[in-house]
């Protein structure tokens, strides 16, 4: 009997404001470029002070959430698990995701109190994106959270790694992940970000466990997780800790490994614009193919074209028609 949902997402919940800037803004306001950093709120409201914010663009966001609609929006049958508040950044973020095609565990008449997470994305011309981010309720995300009818009713658990920065975030990633197992659903995990690998790296290993079904990493998270200085090198650890993963290598393509060979994924040249987002649909259009028939090498080359379809827009995300389009 099949399943209710090809992918059950867990993540941060965040409303995403994108916008574009120079390399000065990020010398003027002492802005690390190129990584995700944690800010408190009063930080954030200083630096949403000094964009433009009459040009962002703002939707419902968050790793996983991006992870989740990109395989809504290729045909998946979709759940996400996360957090906001009652206030008006988290009722839009509700509205916008089921807008999007997923089904969650929010429910607008039991909204906790408190401020939703806002993540401020910031692009520059060489298409490289930094994020400032406010957690506000999304770090308090744990156990509570988790939807176990949903999760059980599931082909695969998807497991962001930005969860990894709190306690109760690694308690709920464990729950989950031993729940999946016990419940005979695959688990999948994404390290979300280098940095979350470099500074959490004990956690990580820890989340991972015995071992995952599937791993989505870049070349340097894989590097940084193994301790390894090379591709082939990473390649070969990796496949002590994930039956298969897909590692992706920017504008060289990607490998997957499907249990039993080692899959070459083709790049798809574009002119990149923004790469926010690429990592996350590269993940979504990828399980979107293997919940839907397709082979690794199959989904692979979906995959491939979804992100770099993505990079060659601004914002994280396609269009439904987009999406469409590449199937």
């Amino acid at each position: 009997m099949a399943k209710k949902y090809n992918v059950y997402g867990m993540g941060n919940a965040l409303v995403d404001i994108v916008t574009e800037v120079d390399d000065g803004f990020f010398a003027a306001n002492e802005i690390e470029k190129g990584l995700m950093t944690l800010v408190d709120e009063t930080r954030q409201t200083a630096l949403l002070t000094a964009i433009d914010l009459e040009n962002a663009d703002k939707q419902c966001g968050g790793s996983a959430a991006n992870t989740v609609i990109g395989a809504a929006q290729f045909g998946a049958r979709s759940f996400y698990s996360c957090k906001v508040a009652n206030d008006e950044l988290g009722r839009f973020y509700l509205t916008d995701l089921i807008a999007n095609g997923a089904d969650t565990n929010l429910k607008e008449d039991a909204l906790p109190e408190g401020i939703t997470g806002k993540c401020l994305v910031m692009t520059t011309a060489d298409a490289e994106r930094t994020m400032n981010t406010f957690l506000g309720v999304t770090a308090d995300y744990s156990e509570n959270e988790i939807d176990e009818a949903a999760l059980a009713d599931s082909e695969y658990l998807y497991i962001e790694g930005y969860l990894i920065t709190s306690t109760n975030g690694v308690a709920a990633m464990k729950a989950a992940k031993a729940f999946a197992e016990e419940s005979g659903v695959k688990v999948a995990l994404t390290f979300s970000d280098p940095a979350m690998v470099k500074y959490f790296g004990e956690p990580m290993k820890e989340v991972v466990g015995d071992g995952v079904d599937l791993l989505f990493c870049n070349e340097e998270e894989a590097m940084l997780f193994t301790g390894t200085e090379s591709i082939p090198e990473a390649v070969e650890a990796l496949k002590t800790s994930a039956k298969n993963f897909a590692l992706t290598l920017g504008p060289k393509g990607a490998l997957v490994w499907d249990g039993a060979a080692l899959i070459e994924i083709a790049p798809v040249p574009t002119k990149a614009v923004d790469t926010n987002g690429a990592g996350d649909l590269f993940a979504g259009a990828f399980l979107y193919g293997i919940t839907s028939g397709l082979s690794h090498q199959e989904a692979g080359d979906l995959a491939s074209r979804a992100s770099s379809a993505v990079v060659g827009k601004f914002g994280p995300r396609l269009s439904m028609e987009q999406a469409k389009a590449l199937i």
